[in-house]
């Protein structure tokens, strides 16, 4: 089975392959789930910040959202490109990931109230059963498995990206914003797809212990399954408010 494979883009086996290693410094599991942790909580800060700026002024949020977005993408790119700088750049995605989770999230708030509180806890919920299912066995991360999520990864990338060109020409795909059947169908499979993501994660994290991956690999590992949780989260929200639609 060929080691550091994952379906998560940013975590891919010949991005350790092609790593620079750092004589005496190598990544671990701890180290990874210690800076995993500083990152979430960076996150947090930054939602929280961005949260109570919507509710304080919640036209100057905007710019919080759309820069947070942006600039996110933007670091993304960086880290993917430059490893090395992976303990520099992913706090700063970490906060700008914040910045914009916490404005979307105020604004789903504002209409269904109660709806991010669910939506949080089903995310870590969900984080904590993934982790479970392959500490046990239960879930393996064999070739099979990573091909079936990878592609099913792509399949969905790609109806996104087809979804935002046709919307530049107010054209609207159903099954994305529908609180309809299939609507709620499609979330609940992309919500599976994304939670089986988490697999390729921690897969990733254990092996590149375990082959000894440079040391900054821990915040780039952690940079990756932040990536995962966020897109997790998004997708719940999106499928609690279909379902408070009905």
């Amino acid at each position: 089975m060929a080691l550091f494979q994952s379906n998560n883009p940013v975590l891919k086996q010949s991005v350790f392959d092609k790593a620079p290693h750092i004589a005496g410094e190598t990544m671990t599991i701890r180290g990874t789930v210690n800076k995993m942790s500083f990152m979430l909580l960076l996150l947090m800060a930054a939602a929280v910040f961005s949260w109570g700026e919507f509710y304080r002024n919640s036209g100057s949020v905007m710019p919080l959202a759309f820069g947070g977005a942006i600039g996110g993408f933007i670091l993304a790119l960086v880290i993917i490109f430059k490893k090395e700088w992976s303990a520099y750049l992913a706090p700063a995605y970490a906060i700008a990931e914040g910045l914009f989770l916490g404005a979307i999230s105020a604004m789903f708030e504002t209409k269904w109230p109660g709806i991010v509180m669910q939506s949080v806890g089903l995310t870590f919920g969900t984080f904590i059963a993934m982790l479970i299912l392959y500490r046990t066995g239960v879930i393996r991360a064999t070739e099979r498995f990573k091909s079936i999520v990878m592609t099913a990864t792509l399949g969905i990338g790609i109806f996104y990206l087809i979804a935002i060109v046709l919307r530049m020409f107010n054209i609207e795909m159903p099954l994305i914003h529908s609180s309809g059947t299939f609507g709620i169908i499609f979330s609940l499979v992309v919500v599976a797809i994304a939670a089986l993501n988490l697999i390729m994660d921690f897969d990733m994290i254990e092996q590149g212990a375990l082959q000894g991956a440079p040391k900054y690999f821990e915040w780039y590992a952690s940079f990756g399954l932040m990536v995962t949780l966020v897109w997790l989260y998004l997708e719940i929200l999106r499928l609690m408010s279909k379902l408070n639609r009905r």
